[in-house]
């Protein structure tokens, strides 16, 4: 943990490992996009205190906040797509034209897709006019251990869960431990 928080508030990003053979642990620390160097240590430092706490004897373990996800296990898994450690959260306000929100806001991610997956960051947001002169707000990431194929696949998998978890809602995302997606009538991502 000590290693992920000195070396994550740097660039956003931090994965390693440490130890020999059945004693070794990895471990894995991601700041969203837009956070400020101090709001990354602070969540990062706020996490690895946080999980150590609730699964002090798990051999792996991920935590998310809204700045930051950690994770660590005695498992390899960097460079992988974690395909195992995934929830969505939606609004419970229902839009008015369902099928018209569900398509812009498909339209909105996959394009911050397309930009996520060939940048440094693997992180991407973005606005949209809707109707009634509303805007759409998203936001896409990768964790950078991921290839550039494998950072498309795993969002462009998240966008596909949102019909089941995030049907006509007015916000929703799906946060995964290698890649999120998150969409929402008002902005939120830092500016």
């Amino acid at each position: 943990m000590s290693y992920l928080y000195s070396k994550t508030p740097i660039t956003g990003f931090g994965s390693g490992s440490l130890g020999l053979s059945q004693n070794q642990a990895y471990g894995l620390a991601l700041c969203r996009g837009d956070v400020k160097t101090t709001d990354c240590r602070a969540c990062v430092a706020e996490a690895g205190t946080e999980i150590r706490k609730r699964c002090q004897l798990n051999k792996g373990a991920v935590i998310w906040y809204d700045y930051c996800l950690l994770k660590y296990s005695n498992l390899d898994f960097i460079g992988k797509i974690d395909n195992q450690n995934k929830f969505a959260l939606y609004n419970v306000r229902n839009v008015s034209d369902p099928l018209y929100f569900n398509e812009k806001t498909k339209e909105l991610l996959g394009k911050l897709a397309e930009e996520a997956y060939v940048s440094s960051k693997m992180f991407a947001t973005g606005e949209m006019e809707i109707k009634e002169s509303r805007k759409l707000y998203g936001l896409v990431q990768c964790t950078r251990d991921l290839s550039s194929a494998d950072c498309k696949m795993c969002i462009d998998g998240a966008i596909g869960k949102l019909p089941r978890c995030c049907d006509g809602k007015e916000g929703g995302r799906v946060v995964g431990g290698s890649c999120n997606v998150r969409y929402e009538i008002y902005p939120f991502v830092n500016a």
